[in-house]
């Protein structure tokens, strides 16, 4: 038989801190399980964390700004802000250059080939790039 105390439908809404902080913890869990996932190099997680980090800071916009505007930020939830806000700047750096690292790897195991030589009315190769004078 159902607890009639701790109904979901009966408990009070969430105050404005309460509801703030709900959205950060679930940034803070994202960015937390973002980094592991990282670190493991599982690509389905950080696939499926990466999604769920852009959900939960949408939402965190959202109510934050909300909150922004009716002056209710508790100063405590904006240091925490302020911190997922630097971690997930370091962790889009870390993959910005960790792409540029693989970017180099394969320039080196698979180099471009050389630039095609450009022809001229006549056929012939032209080494300057410049069609052969053609008069008239």
């Amino acid at each position: 038989m159902p607890n009639p105390v701790n109904r979901p439908d009966l408990l009070p809404p969430l105050g404005a801190g309460q509801e703030l902080e709900t959205t950060l913890a679930a940034v803070e869990t994202q960015l937390s399980s973002l980094g592991d996932s990282l670190r493991a190099n599982d690509m389905g997680a950080v696939d499926h964390h990466a999604s769920e980090l852009h959900r939960a800071l949408a939402r965190a916009v959202d109510h934050f700004t909300h909150a922004a505007r009716s002056g209710q930020v508790p100063p405590a939830l904006r240091d925490r802000l302020m911190r997922a806000s630097g971690l997930v700047a370091s962790q889009r750096e870390s993959l910005a250059r960790a792409t540029a690292a693989l970017d180099r790897a394969i320039d080196v195991l698979m180099p471009r080939a050389s630039p095609a030589a450009v022809y001229g009315a006549s056929g012939q190769a032209d080494r300057a790039g410049r069609g052969t004078n053609l008069q008239a």
